[in-house]
């Protein structure tokens, strides 16, 4: 509980905008978590491939390789985020341009090197890894204190989810 706590305090305080208090390592990081829950407060709405277009941010999805509940698939007809989408988004404002680009969790996965040691700020995958690394399914946006942000599914909005809710991590990443 303790180490929730301090992870919750520097997410209000990187909510109040107090990042010119954050040691200079952190600024980018610090951002990432603030723009989440900045995102998170507007409650936009999972959609299958959403926020995969020419420029990061809502859009409406797709309905290829779509396995939700809900159906029909309502991607096609829902603007909104999928989990890569919204990670994807929300680097791109930290970091003042798209670097994740426009693809799944396996491409953005690639571009990051995995840590043992997360931060708040990082991403993190779910999946399976293998021998040449890691086939991913899910990310979200690490909070700290075992939370992360995400868009987890058709029917839901971005929220701070349990990293534990998932059964298949495959690690902690960073750009």
């Amino acid at each position: 509980m303790r180490r929730w706590r301090s992870a919750a305090v520097v997410a209000a305080l990187v909510l109040a905008g107090a990042t010119a208090s954050v040691p200079l390592g952190l600024h980018v990081p610090a951002k990432i978590v603030r723009i989440a829950y900045q995102i998170e407060q507007r409650g936009i709405v999972y959609s299958w491939g959403g926020g995969h277009g020419a420029e990061p941010g809502p859009s409406t999805g797709t309905c290829e390789g779509y396995r939700g509940k809900i159906r029909p698939c309502p991607a096609t007809r829902t603007r909104g985020l999928d989990c890569s989408g919204f990670a994807r988004w929300v680097y791109a404002l930290a970091h003042g341009s798209d670097v994740l680009g426009p693809g799944n969790t396996n491409d953005h996965v690639r571009r990051m090197r995995r840590v043992s040691a997360a931060m708040p700020g990082d991403l993190v995958f779910f999946g399976k890894k293998t021998k040449t690394g890691v086939k991913t399914h899910h990310v979200g946006i690490y909070l700290g204190g075992g939370k992360m942000m995400d868009a987890p599914e058709t029917g839901a909005v971005v929220r701070v989810d349990d990293i534990a809710w998932r059964k298949d991590f495959a690690g902690f990443y960073r750009l």
